[in-house]
């Protein structure tokens, strides 16, 4: 139990899913969401009974509520597994399985009776089989298989390829039809689309989600097709899959299709698919939904613009909507023109095609086909592809890729969701004309794209949404987040409206009267717009009345009787609204109720809302006025205001009133500005317009103020007036005196004289003033002010006194205080001239010889203007140009200052006006700044390197404190680039390099104002970027200090290359997540500087990180390149929280432990390992190292020194101290137990020495039985790692012998190929083997057996029935006879064809024609049935005449050709078989091309030479002769006799039978060596043929075939098929089986002895496939001479062989009469006429043409060749796949190059000059005359005699019928003959 608590809790922390509720952001409930931390999540399944949802993710299953709460989860995995290898997985026999993690790949429901009883759940491990789970408790398994067959793998085995698939119903039987995308590894030939059980049934022997016995959609090469399934779905009886695929029909491209099958098809008859084109060039579907739109079926397909012709998608998408129902004509239509137009419209252009590599075409089957076989049936076509595509104009387009699609309907209206691989999910209002408009979208999870099952609940009010982590569950409307109705139609959500009388945003059938115009808004109507208040009057009031207010509302909503609307204005009351159609009247409410203005606002606007009940269904702002608030607010001018006021206001002049009213209670008005009555405007209003007076008075004199009025006039009353100056906030009333003008009716006021003063410290003051008659107060100009003016204020100097303006009267007044004053105040007399300038400051004090820096210079009495010292400044005796816009009067000048040729030093001189000067104290210094080196003098291209730049005199130009932001004139540059300054001294400058954007070396250049200095000496050099591609390792604790090794390249071109982590603390992070805000905050930056940097490697420590904070970014920092540690390995750098270490004492901290030496110190502690290795961990007691043994996540165990270390600090004791990176922990004291006499009494201490000692016996016992355990398990363990090493060593000892093979095979085999001539046949030998194949005694080499006394009559008759046959009637009628009867079997039309042929060989040319004929009657009877199937087989006897006719006419052509290259071909795989291994027994072989002949265990053995002694006349010659010493006895004198007799024919050397092996050592040692003999071993009921290994015969032994003496043959032999092995009949009756190299079948009971050898054959077994690299190596061998053989055979360098250009004229002559114009049905009688009929008869039988012996192993290697030649000359497209012959597999790639070869060769003798016919006859009168005497006719007659005897009846009836036959009298003529030959009566 405490070993499985650490797992337990593991699990408990990897599986257990963390709940993460989403804080509301607004008053609608927000999206909920769970975040399953397990692993990925991969499928989301929807149960829309009970509203579960079913998560499959990797590794694991969950469970949820509807509302995402977690209800059961299971795993799936890990498993061991590996894709190579099939289930169940033995480590032992799969040794590449590994712990794999198992993605989902299948979740589906099973329902019975639209029930769900199960979840069905496929898997990537064990070949992607499946298993049924609970739907109440997911960890619940139902079914699974524990050894799964080869039809039971349903989804792909790799998580990367895809799989879909769908559950149907079909008579009362559950169906699953999967789409599976190829796999590269596993199992070939599982095929794209299956359909598969989900239970067994009894009458099947088939399993669970078997394909067995059911339909599948069979391809060719699967990838070359690439499928890449999207979706299925059933609809209408159907079933659909939307996949992408390679369009291998077509350019090759890949396209989007949609494959069609009927749901109840289980032999896919029905298979049809159609493109889909989505303009744009958009092309690979990546999620699709069967939805409605406008309700139709609608198919909603998101597409990718794939990356040039791959299966990859670029970010660039779209969605494509197409209707079902043209869909759905499409596919009728392709399967239409397949069934009955050969799949071509009328134009002839093919339209639909058979896809997939099948090999069947589009038929013309009746035009109502597809009405009677809607699912298809046995004969017709399939599977169909339509050429023409499905096109649709892409709805909606985004960037990025779109990876998930759903639709929702909502009252009529589609709406579809979309989600992309950012995260985001859209929601886009599909219109009636199919376009898209996207209104909102919602980030769900930033971090993962949205997963393609993207599903609605059962309302279809809200979606679930799967990422990569989360599981959401959103709302699709959020209607009530919407509180007016702007903000809801303006949303554009289709789902939402405003509900007018109910006032809220509302889904359509939540608004009680949708139905009612006007009563729902909706954005997307033609009234998509709020109703508004409009043509509002009055639109504003005064304040101060009350009246009645109307305004007009379109739109407004019909209401019934006794329903009423209202107006309410601010938060007032509502009042009833009289309505009049759409125009509506309120009264306006009283002023007492209205809210006062704003302050310093003259109106204040109310909201006036028109109400029905509670609800506001409109509103607008209506604005009151303010007539007295407008003259409050002016107080200088109250009457100018209130007259030009926006609002009607009028002012009464004598009330000082602003009123609405155009009455007044003291008359006198004047009316606002924009009436027409009079006086109006501002400019009559009464006021003060001007000063009469200077308008600059100075302070401290007396002063008279006059004023101008006007419009004064209705003052008539003779108050007094006064002049009120308001200054610094007193206001100063001086009484004034009227005078006024009679001339111009002017008023002038004079003001008391009065001695002005303001206390502020400024040159001038401005003063308001204005004029009161009594206690009113008479407007006044804005612009009337009095400036005050003070001379001392800010004029310091002379020359700023003088410098001020004229007007002001200020001099300076040289008294005893010298200062600046009025002119009028200074009584000692002026100073005309100012005194010499004094110059106080200059900055800075140095300058570059070449000038061009700024002098700042401050002082006094600088001049009074800038023409006094603009050509009077300068710098140690050199000019320096002032700057105009920088001079400051008096007291600052900024100069530039000029180049110098000399290093020199001065003052600054100051020349005002030309005359006095002023001299600086400070010296200024010319200087010469010069560079002397750099550090460092490379860097990378990125820029960012801190570079120093070294020299003298750098301050050159700069100010004396220097800050970095003040340098000025000082500029640094790499090149052109420049190089930023950060910080400058005299002797070195630092700056930071910018980019460049090339490698190579540059100058360094720095500028001081005009001066630059480069530095030639030494160069920067821009070097490549550093590179990281590796970083390990990838975690740490936030202590930080761990050891990262990082590798890559030019790492040192960096100087102070950093490794930084950016992080949230804690506090901040709680925070954002409490609030659920994004507040932009700088986050804290931590880094580390990287140590050992070499070019390739360096060392960088973690950073110290704040505990708990969440890591925002992680990278390596070197200059301006920044490599995040997500680049480098596709994963994060994690920190995790630090280790805790518990004190050594635990019990009493401070404490030492006792430890006693030559043991280990234990340290508890949590969470060791999470980031930290125990080679990382020092551990140090004391001054010495505690040596670390052992950590685990919990302890740790180090070794201390023998001896007790001594302390660091001063105490007497050593701590341990563990530094984990930069965590150190103080674990407390160790004090060391030494031997010191003890205080205990010696008996106690013998007592306690005896007690122990009992005690450490049985623990003695114990221990020693636990280690005696320990030890076994430990050499049990060991013993399997052994025998796995051997397993692993042994396969990779035969890869690299198969390899070295190969090698020397090829270098061997051109020399010993060819030898000395090649054995053909003789003609009459070779036409013997060919016309009668396998017979003995053939009549070619038969003598006529005749008695003497009878032989002259019969040869006389047999003469006669020669002239018979040379007769056409006759000859043809006697071959239809014989064919017509049905006793006359194929053996008998065979036969007699040959006999004719012998009989009628010396007249060729007749044959010929008489073969013709029959054809052309054979044609005939094809024609009608079906023509391709003619020639296919030898089944009538003009069939079997073309083949000896062919035979006939090639024989030359076989002799001067192609025997040479069939021979060597021969030769070739005779000696590659030899050199292997053969079984005798079951004629295996090791090297072979035929899978099926394929000696697949591994035999030991080796090649050894023997010295074969050969008398040769009187002489004995050594021969050496390579065998195996795993050969028979028999095998070994084959070879000998191949070796001594090469090249000569096979029937002239002897027989190894007749010859005996006998083995020569020394002088006397001779020993007979036989198959079997009495050393022979025999184990149980099995004996071994006797080979050289038995009898241990070395390399190099001595040996001599001797002829076999008649004794030795007393032993009864026989011969079994295979190799001709003899094998004793006695043996096998005795009950004993032989065997060799193999047994055929293992026996059970085996010695213990050989026990061992077994289980190594056994493992031998459990890998046999490595032993098929056997056929490739063999084929790569003979690869040379296939070639040479079919290139002679078909070359195009010489003309055909006349015989095959006459007869392919012939043929095509036939064709042309029958009307056939179908030109493979002509490619195929070629075909059946000369390849198959008669090379592929020589290809696999050479001895028909060479006197040589074909052993079975060679037959096998032949076979395979001979059908790569039929492979060759077929019509229809080689196709191969996973599940194809292995011989097939050997040459699909030559194939193709062959098959042109063949179409070449047929198309030159077409296209060639006809007329071949006088040159055939030519060469058959030839053949004719030169073979005839090698035929025996005469024994060929009397053979076919005996045909006319057996049917002579029949014969004579047939000839008699025939009107010509009796002019002839042939009937009487066969009767003669009968007579002669037979001596037979008859009635003549």
């Amino acid at each position: 139990m405490p070993a499985a608590a650490p797992l337990l809790l593991l699990l408990a922390i990897l599986w257990w899913p963390l709940v993460l509720p989403l804080a509301p952001g607004h008053l609608q409930s927000p999206p909920t969401f769970i975040t399953l931390n397990g692993s990925r999540l991969n499928h989301l399944l929807l149960d829309t009974h009970s509203g579960h949802v079913y998560v499959g993710a990797v590794n694991v299953l969950y469970h949820l509520s509807p509302d995402l709460q977690l209800l059961s989860w299971g795993k799936t995995g890990p498993k061991l597994d590996s894709p190579d290898c099939l289930p169940p997985i033995d480590p032992t026999d799969c040794t590449q399985a590994e712990t794999t993690d198992n993605t989902n790949k299948l979740l589906l429901l099973e329902e019975v009776k639209e029930k769900p009883v199960s979840l069905i759940v496929c898997g990537t491990v064990l070949q992607g089989i499946c298993e049924k789970r609970s739907l109440e408790n997911v960890s619940q398994v139902l079914y699974k298989t524990d050894n799964p067959v080869d039809t039971q793998y349903v989804a792909a085995n790799d998580p990367r390829v895809s799989t879909v698939g769908v559950v149907v119903e079909q008579k009362d039987v559950m169906l699953m039809l999967v789409g599976r995308g190829y796999t590269s590894k596993g199992p070939g030939g599982i095929p794209p689309i299956t359909m598969r059980r989900l239970t067994p049934v009894a009458r099947h022997s088939a399993p669970a989600f078997s394909h067995e016995e059911l339909g599948k959609l069979v391809v060719g090469s699967y990838s070359e097709y690439n499928n890449h399934f999207v979706k299925a779905f059933p609809h209408n009886h159907y079933v659909y899959f939307v996949f992408s695929r390679r369009d291998v029909w077509g350019k090759r491209e890949y396209r989007t299709y949609v494959s069609r099958l009927c749901a109840g098809d289980p032999n896919f008859y029905s298979y049809v698919e159609v493109p889909l084109f989505c303009g744009g060039g958009y092309n690979l579907a990546q999620a699709a939904v069967l939805g409605y739109h406008r309700d139709q079926p609608t198919l909603f397909v998101a597409m990718a613009m794939g990356q040039a012709s791959t299966p990859t998608p670029t970010d660039r998408s779209a969605l494509c909507v197409y209707k079902v129902e043209e869909l759905d004509k499409a596919l009728h239509g392709a399967q239409l023109l397949c069934y009955t137009q050969e799949g071509k419209d009328a134009n002839n252009m093919e339209k639909a095609y058979i896809e997939y590599e099948v090999s069947s075409n589009c038929l013309k089957l009746p035009q109502d086909s597809l009405i009677k076989y809607p699912c298809g049936g046995e004969h017709t076509p399939s599977p169909i592809a339509s050429a023409i595509a499905l096109e649709a104009t892409p709805t909606f387009t985004w960037n990025p890729l779109i990876t998930a699609v759903t639709t929702a309907t909502e009252v009529g209206h589609t709406i579809v969701l979309l989600g992309d691989k950012n995260g985001r999910l859209h929601k886009v209002f599909l219109h009636a004309n199919g376009t898209g408009t996207k209104y909102d979208t919602v980030e769900v999870d930033a971090e993962s794209p949205i997963n393609a099952d993207l599903l609605l609940d059962s309302t279809k009010q809200n979606v679930y949404v799967l990422t990569e982590r989360k599981v959401t569950k959103l709302h699709i409307a959020q209607c009530e987040k919407h509180l007016d109705c702007h903000s809801c139609l303006s949303n554009r959500d289709p789902y939402c409206g405003w509900c007018l009388l109910e006032g809220r945003c509302t889904r359509k059938m939540d608004c009680t009267r949708h139905a009612q115009p006007h009563h729902w808004i909706w954005s997307y109507s033609r009234e998509r717009q709020c109703v508004s208040i409009e043509s509002l009057q009055p639109s504003i009031l005064s304040r101060e009345e009350q009246t009645q207010v109307s305004f007009t509302v379109l739109q407004l909503p019909v209401l019934s009787k006794d329903e009423s609307l209202s107006c309410a204005f601010g938060s007032l009351a509502a009042q009833p609204a009289v309505v009049m159609e759409n125009r509506i009247t309120c009264q306006s409410p009283a002023p007492e109720q209205l809210p006062p203005s704003p302050p310093g606002n003259d109106h204040v606007s109310v909201r006036m809302a028109l109400k029905f009940g509670d609800v506001i269904i409109s509103h607008t702002n209506i604005t009151f006025y303010d007539c007295k608030a407008v003259g409050r607010l002016n107080a200088t001018s109250p009457c100018m205001a209130c007259v030009s006021s926006m609002w009607p206001c009028h002012w009464c002049v004598k009330d000082e009133l602003c009123t609405h009213d155009k009455s007044c209670p003291r008359q006198h008005i004047i009316y606002n500005s924009r009436e027409q009555s009079m006086p109006r405007g501002p400019d009559s209003c009464p006021c003060v317009w001007a000063l009469q007076s200077f308008p600059l008075v100075p302070v401290g004199f007396d002063t008279e103020l006059s004023l101008q009025g006007k419009n004064l006039d209705i003052f008539e009353d003779e108050k007094d007036y006064a002049c009120v100056l308001v200054i610094e906030g007193q206001e100063l009333r001086l009484p004034a005196t009227l005078d006024r003008s009679k001339e111009t009716g002017t008023h002038v006021f004079k003001c008391a004289t009065h001695q002005f003063q303001y206390s502020g410290k400024q040159f001038e003051y401005s003063a308001p003033v204005y004029l009161q008659w009594g206690m009113q107060r008479i407007d006044t100009a804005p612009h009337l002010r009095l400036q005050l003016y003070d001379c001392s204020v800010g004029q310091s100097d002379c020359s700023q006194c003088r410098a001020v303006a004229a007007n002001y009267g200020c001099v300076w007044c040289a008294d005893e205080t010298p200062g600046c004053v009025y002119n009028q105040s200074c009584t000692s007399g002026t100073t005309d001239t100012c005194p010499a300038p004094v110059v106080t400051e200059v900055e800075p004090l140095t300058g570059p010889l070449e000038g061009g820096i700024l002098l700042t210079i401050q002082g006094s009495n600088l001049g009074q203007s800038f023409q006094d010292i603009q050509a009077g400044v300068t710098v140690a005796g050199v000019t320096c140009t002032p700057l105009p816009e920088a001079y400051r009067i008096s007291t600052s000048i900024v100069c530039e200052l000029q180049a110098c040729a000399n290093v020199i030093a001065g003052p600054v001189v100051v020349t005002v006006g030309g005359s006095e000067k002023g001299e600086s104290q400070q010296t200024f210094s010319y200087q010469n700044p010069q560079l002397s080196r750099i550090v460092p003098e490379k860097g990378p291209l990125a820029g960012g390197t801190m570079l120093t730049v070294h020299g003298s005199q750098l301050l050159t130009g700069q100010r004396t404190e220097q800050r970095s932001d003040q340098i000025t004139g000082l500029q640094a540059f790499l090149g052109s680039k420049p190089c930023r300054i950060n910080e400058v001294s005299d002797t070195w400058l630092i700056c930071r390099t910018s980019h460049s954007n090339q490698t190579g070396r540059v100058p360094v250049k720095v500028v001081f104002g005009k001066a630059e200095r480069i530095l030639e000496s030494v160069l920067f050099s821009y070097m490549e970027d550093p590179v990281i591609t590796d970083a390990t390792p990838m975690e740490s604790f936030y202590g930080g200090g761990r050891l990262i090794y990082v590798t890559g390249q030019n790492l040192n071109v960096v100087q102070q290359p950093k490794m930084s982590v950016s992080y949230e603390p804690r506090e901040r992070s709680e925070v954002r997540r409490r609030r659920h805000t994004n507040v932009s905050v700088r986050n804290p930056l931590v880094m580390e500087l990287c140590t050992n940097v070499t070019s390739e490697r360096m060392i960088c420590k973690s950073p110290l990180v704040e505990p708990k904070s969440r890591i925002v970014r992680v990278w390596f920092e070197m200059d301006n390149v920044h490599i995040d540690f997500p680049s480098i390995k596709n994963k994060t750098f994690t920190y995790h929280p630090n280790p805790d270490l518990f004190q050594l004492n635990s019990e009493s901290r401070g404490t030492p432990i006792r430890f006693k030496p030559g043991g280990v110190l234990a340290v508890e502690g949590k969470g060791l390992t999470l980031a930290m290795r125990k080679e990382e961990v020092v551990a140090r007691l004391g001054d010495k190292e505690c040596d670390v043994k052992t950590l685990d996540n919990t302890h740790l165990y180090c070794e201390p020194p023998e001896e007790q270390p001594l302390a660091l600090d001063d105490s007497d004791l050593p701590t341990l101290k563990v530094l984990m990176g930069s965590l150190a922990f103080d674990l407390g004291p160790v004090e060391y137990d030494n031997d010191s006499h003890s205080s205990v009494p010696l008996a106690a201490q013998i007592g306690l020495a005896a007690g122990a000692a009992v005690v450490v016996l049985i623990v003695l016992v114990i221990i020693l039985m636990y280690r005696r355990k320990s030890k076994q398990a430990l050499r049990d363990y060991k013993k399997v790692l052994v025998q796995l090493e051997t397993l692993e060593i042994n396969v990779g000892d035969q890869c690299r012998k198969e390899f070295t093979d190969l090698m020397t095979e090829m270098m061997d085999l051109s020399s010993d190929v060819g030898g000395p001539g090649i054995p053909f046949l003789d003609y009459r030998t070779y036409a013997e083997r060919v016309f009668f194949p396998g017979q003995k005694g053939a009549p070619l080499s038969q003598n006529l057996d005749l008695p003497d006394s009878r032989r002259q009559t019969v040869e006389q008759g047999l003469g006669q029935l020669n002239n018979l046959l040379n007769n056409r009637l006759f000859l043809i009628r006697f071959i239809h006879t014989l064919e017509a009867q049905q006793s006359f079997s194929q053996r008998d039309r065979g036969y007699v064809a040959s006999l004719l042929t012998m009989a009628l060989h010396d007249k060729l040319e007749y044959f010929t024609d008489v073969m013709k004929t029959l054809l052309g009657d054979l044609m005939e009877q094809y024609v009608a049935k079906n023509p391709k199937l003619m020639l296919r087989r030898t089944e009538t006897v003009v069939e079997k005449m073309l083949t000896n006719w062919m035979s006939i006419c090639l024989y030359s052509f076989l002799k001067e050709v192609a025997g040479e290259p069939l021979y060597k071909l021969y030769r070739a795989i005779k000696y590659q078989v030899d050199k292997g291994p053969v079984d005798v027994v079951t004629g295996k072989a090791k090297r072979t091309l035929n899978d099926s002949h394929l000696l697949r265990e591994d035999i030991d053995y080796c090649s050894v030479t023997l010295t074969v002694l050969v008398k040769s006349g009187v002489e004995v010659q050594p021969c050496p002769v390579k065998v195996l010493d795993s050969d028979t006895i028999t095998q070994v004198k084959d070879k000998i006799l191949d070796q001594i007799y090469k090249g000569a024919p096979y029937s002239q050397r002897p027989a190894a039978d007749s010859l005996d092996l006998e083995w020569r050592s020394g002088q006397a040692g001779h020993l007979t060596l036989s198959d079997d003999d009495v050393t022979a071993i025999v184990q149980g009921r099995w004996k071994r043929i006797n080979t050289l290994q038995h009898y241990k015969v070395p390399d190099g032994a001595t040996v001599a075939l001797i002829p076999r003496s008649q004794s030795s043959l007393g032993v009864n032999q026989f011969y079994q098929t295979g190799e001709k092995t003899p094998m004793l009949e006695g043996e096998e009756e005795e009950g004993l089986r032989l065997w060799h190299l193999v047994k055929p079948s293992e026996d059970p009971e085996i010695p213990k002895h050989r026990k061992s050898s077994m289980r190594e054959r056994e493992r031998a077994k459990a890998i046999p496939e490595i032993y098929l690299t056997r056929l490739l190596s063999m084929k790569g061998t003979l690869q040379k001479f296939v070639d040479d053989v079919f290139v002679a055979i078909l070359s195009r360098k010489r003309p055909p062989p006349i015989a095959v250009r006459f007869f392919f004229d012939f043929l095509d002559d036939m064709a042309e009469k029958h009307g056939i114009d179908d030109p493979e049905t002509v490619h195929i009688w070629k075909t059946n006429s000369l390849p198959l009929r008669f090379w592929v008869n020589i290809l696999k039988n050479p001895q028909f043409v060479f006197d040589v012996q074909v052993t079975d192993s060679v037959d096998a290697v032949l076979s395979v060749i001979a059908q790569t030649f039929i492979d060759s000359c077929t019509t229809s497209e080689h196709k191969v796949g996973r599940d194809s012959p292995v011989n097939k597999l050997l040459y699909a790639r030559e194939i193709p190059r062959y098959k042109q070869l063949v179409e070449r060769y047929y198309s030159d003798i077409h296209n060639a000059v006809s007329g071949c016919y006088q040159e055939m006859n030519s060469t058959l009168t030839e053949l004719s005359g030169s073979f005839a005497s090698e035929m025996n006719s005469l024994v060929a007659l009397h053979e076919l005699y005996k045909y006319i005897n057996k049917y002579y009846d029949q014969i004579i009836m047939s000839l008699e019928e025939d009107a010509a036959g009796q002019k002839m009298q042939l009937a009487y003529r066969l009767q003669q003959v009968a007579a002669l030959v037979e001596n037979k009566v008859t009635d003549l």
